[in-house]
């Protein structure tokens, strides 16, 4: 979409529809998968199963488009994809893991508005009414989210003797 998402839809905006729901239900059953693994294997064997998809895109990628950078944007890459992804999952899936997965996943939902908080405080980005609103949004619903209760009936069951 374009001009502050007031455009029309375009066929790119469906992508991205679908990879909210890949993500969305990866990480529902990552976080299931989790309590059964651990955080760390769950991690690990994701990255072991979409290693050959992934190996063949990179290198019909790398053919067209010769990879280049210096040092310092190599390393940055190496720490994004070490640090940042693999060993930042091994904590969001412990969380997924042993809390209300509901619940733990609105904190995601968070991570995108404090990004553009920082960047207009270190970088001095530009910050527009409204991306300050929708952001004030999206951190308003996930606390309303994570503190609702979710209320429960509870059903007596009599035994015939």
């Amino acid at each position: 979409m374009q001009g502050d998402g007031l455009g029309g839809l375009r066929p790119s905006d469906l992508l991205l529809f679908g990879a909210v729901v890949a993500a969305a239900i990866g990480y529902a059953e990552g976080g299931l998968l989790a309590r059964e693994l651990g955080a760390w294997q769950t991690v690990s064997w994701a990255l072991v199963l979409a290693a050959p998809l992934m190996i063949a895109l990179t290198v019909a990628s790398a053919l067209r488009h010769h990879p280049g950078g210096g040092p310092s944007a190599w390393f940055a890459f190496a720490y994004l994809a070490v640090v940042s992804m693999y060993l930042g999952f091994f904590a969001w899936y412990r969380g997924l893991a042993i809390g209300p997965m509901s619940r733990v996943s609105q904190v995601q939902l968070v991570q995108p508005v404090l990004t553009i908080g920082w960047a207009a405080l270190l970088l001095h980005e530009d910050l527009t009414w409204p991306t300050v609103v929708g952001g004030l949004a999206v951190i308003a619903c996930a606390a309303t989210t994570v503190r609702a209760r979710v209320r429960t009936k509870s059903v007596r069951v009599e035994r015939d003797s």
